[in-house]
């Protein structure tokens, strides 16, 4: 990715967002040849000059101060996941030079046990910045797709979200998670420049995927910290699970992605379906009473086939 390109993208994709009025300025009327707030009223917020703030938005400032950068990100009204990304791509690091056979990621045997202890009340998975899934308890891979099953590359939750026709019908609300995966893979492209799996996963996407170039070109960022989801899942029905994400302090490139349902609720009473149907153990009569019980919104449920059981 050209830092410096996307840099003046991302600064004029903000200004363009704001108005005058939004920042408590004057329009000083009249119409305005582009959206947004101007170079030189941007300046004026930042405390620059409007030619240092013009040679930043086009790349010709190499050695800015991170207290601008903070002026700027301050001006455009950046929240803390932007104004990080905004240092990142402003600022960047040397890169290490590439290392043959660059050993995978593991997740600590500690995690795996907590991966396991969760397995029958919530789902939940481990993926790095890639969104690589590097491992994941039996009731996440009944709820979203069994990827232990995949090879090693397929294994990314991004390439399930944008590239599978399963993701589709699971997802009762997909272009607003997909455009959030966008969001985040965007955010990570600006934190690893040089990752070429990264860079290949997104190449493939604004082939594959219609509306990534779209969503791409808005700039959005989002670091998947939380939110709710609703499922359409084939055996069990619908259910609204609430996503957060856990980073690992000793793992800086792993966090954890958990879902649980609302005590009490329908949702928290399919998810316990969900459990007993595609717990390890299993039997025959259970996966079918699961099937016979399922509840779901008007209308035939969507969702992916059910899940193969682990060896």
């Amino acid at each position: 990715m050209d830092q410096n390109a996307e840099l003046g993208d991302f600064l004029r994709s903000h200004r363009a967002r704001l108005t005058p009025e939004s920042v408590g300025m004057a329009s000083n009327g009249g119409a305005r040849r582009v959206p947004g707030l101007r170079r030189e009223e941007v300046a004026h917020l930042a405390g620059v000059s409007t030619d240092y703030y013009a040679r930043l938005e086009q790349g010709r400032h190499p050695k800015v101060s991170e207290s601008v950068l903070n002026a700027v990100a301050r001006a455009l009204r950046l929240g803390p996941v932007e104004r990080d990304y905004l240092l990142h791509i402003a600022r960047p690091r040397v890169a290490n030079p590439p290392r043959g056979n660059v050993r995978p990621q593991r997740v600590r045997p500690e995690v795996h046990q907590m991966l396991e202890v969760l397995g029958s009340v919530s789902p939940a998975f481990v993926v790095n910045h890639r969104l690589d899934v590097l491992a994941s308890n039996y009731l996440a891979r009944s709820l979203i797709t069994d990827f232990d099953a995949m090879t090693a590359r397929e294994r990314n939750f991004a390439r399930f979200v944008l590239f599978a026709p399963a993701a589709k019908e699971l997802y009762g609300n997909w272009a607003s998670i997909a455009q959030i995966i966008v969001a985040n893979l965007r955010l990570s492209a600006g934190r690893h420049p040089d990752d070429a799996r990264l860079n290949e996963l997104i190449g493939e996407a604004c082939v594959k995927v219609p509306e990534f170039n779209a969503w791409w070109a808005s700039h959005r960022l989002d670091d998947c910290s939380n939110g709710a989801q609703l499922f359409h899942h084939a055996v069990v029905g619908d259910l609204t699970l609430h996503h957060e994400a856990l980073a690992f302090v000793t793992d800086p490139d792993q966090t954890m992605c958990l879902y649980t349902a609302e005590p009490g609720s329908p949702s928290a009473q399919t998810l316990a379906l969900l459990a007993s149907w595609s717990a390890p153990d299993a039997s025959t009569e259970t996966r079918g009473r699961g099937r016979s019980e399922r509840h779901s919104a008007p209308g035939p449920a969507a969702g992916h086939a059910a899940p193969q059981q682990q060896q």
